[in-house]
């Protein structure tokens, strides 16, 4: 599923219980990464949950997995998977995350500890992609 389906969906849910279960589904629907590709050289740091994040290049595009031991950041890696996933490293830099997650509203309804963790995952995301650029 794209972004821009995530985007319409959530334009549809006015209530934001309703919001957060669909966004935990979308972490129910994507697949598992395996125990053997969790370690502690792809966590991500600075999020309150265990996150996990892969990146991967083929033929010039970025391709990311992840999982979390909590369904609603499985839910938040979905989204991000759904905004980044084969894109070419130069176009993960230029996309706004700011300004595509309080699209959502992501910005305001999630706890600070959410946030910033959602904002780590991100940030993790773009540091991949310059050393993709850099390679």
């Amino acid at each position: 599923m794209g972004i821009e389906q995530i985007i319409d969906d959530f334009g549809v849910i006015d209530d934001w219980d309703e919001r957060y279960r669909y966004i935990i589904d979308l972490g129910r629907k994507m697949p598992p990464l395996p125990d053997a590709l969790r370690s502690d050289a792809v966590k991500v740091r600075g999020c309150a949950s265990q996150v996990w994040l892969i990146s991967t290049r083929a033929n010039g595009t970025l391709h990311f997995q992840g999982d979390s031991d909590a369904m609603i950041v499985r839910g938040l890696i979905a989204i991000l998977l759904a905004l980044y996933d084969g894109k070419t490293p130069t176009e993960v830099l230029a996309i706004d995350a700011k300004q595509v997650l309080g699209t959502l509203g992501l910005d305001t309804h999630l706890s600070q500890q959410r946030s910033n963790g959602l904002f780590s995952m991100v940030e993790r995301i773009r540091a991949d992609a310059r050393a993709a650029l850099a390679a």
